[in-house]
């Protein structure tokens, strides 16, 4: 049986993140996950893999069990599938951010950008006067991005501020629709872009997974891979990893 595997983060207040980490340890363990989980005062971030049992139960404590006491009710969430273990241990770690942008001013918590659904991801950036924005780093971006989206050709998500320092401007690029692997950087790039006075930012919810997870691929606009930060390498449209065909994926 495949293994699934769970992307998941949510921006919300963790003041007692150091009290958390080796509960969630303990949890995780005990479910037999293997993974990466960010604890940081702005909120959690995390991918991890195991047997679908092990994860179905991960996910409802994280959203209604009483380690949390119900603040990851809004957990972003993310499933897809391995034929092998995509990690090799369990990391859960404290962070000063679940995804770094370097900006303490940055709260995702109080304001971001439009959430655009998969669905409508298309019509909005084929509308006119829509810069398309992809926030990744560049070598995310050459193994795949949407068509005529703009890359900043930045090396790491931090270098995000100098780019839009000197290529945006919020005089000239009133509307812009940006997106990243699992939504989590769009939430902090947008905030930072109304932050700084740009009206109309959009951002693709769920990110390009969920987008290749639920458009057609006759109907998509992306091209090429969607790099993925474990063993996995990268996905492709139904959230295939490289190499698999479509007969074979998920039955390996």
């Amino acid at each position: 049986m495949p293994l699934k595997v769970a992307a998941f983060y949510q921006f919300t207040a963790l003041p007692d993140l150091r009290a958390l980490r080796q509960p969630l340890r303990m949890l995780c363990a005990g479910l037999g996950l293997k993974g990466s989980v960010l604890l940081a005062p702005e909120g959690i971030n995390g991918t991890i893999a195991g047997t679908a049992d092990g994860i179905d139960g991960f996910v409802a404590e994280l959203q209604h069990g009483p380690l949390f006491g119900g603040r990851l009710a809004n957990l972003e969430l993310k499933f897809s599938e391995a034929a092998q273990m995509p990690f090799q241990r369990l990391k859960v770690r404290l962070k000063k951010e679940i995804v770094t942008l370097g900006d303490g001013t940055v709260d995702p918590t109080r304001r971001v950008g439009t959430y655009v659904d998969a669905a409508d991801w298309n019509t909005l950036i084929a509308s006119p006067n829509t810069l398309l924005l992809d926030t990744r780093n560049a070598f995310e971006v050459a193994m795949g991005t949407f068509e005529g989206a703009v890359d900043p050709g930045i090396v790491s998500f931090g270098q995000f501020k100098e780019f839009a320092a000197r290529h945006l401007d919020p005089t000239k690029h009133r509307k812009i629709a940006m997106f990243c692997t699992g939504g989590i950087r769009c939430e902090k790039a947008s905030a930072y872009l109304l932050a700084h006075g740009f009206a109309e930012v959009y951002h693709l919810k769920g990110g390009i997974l969920k987008y290749l997870e639920e458009t057609p691929e006759r109907d998509s606009r992306w091209r090429g891979e969607c790099f993925v930060f474990d063993e996995r390498v990268a996905l492709g449209h139904g959230l295939r990893a490289r190499g698999c065909d479509s007969e074979s994926a998920g039955h390996e």
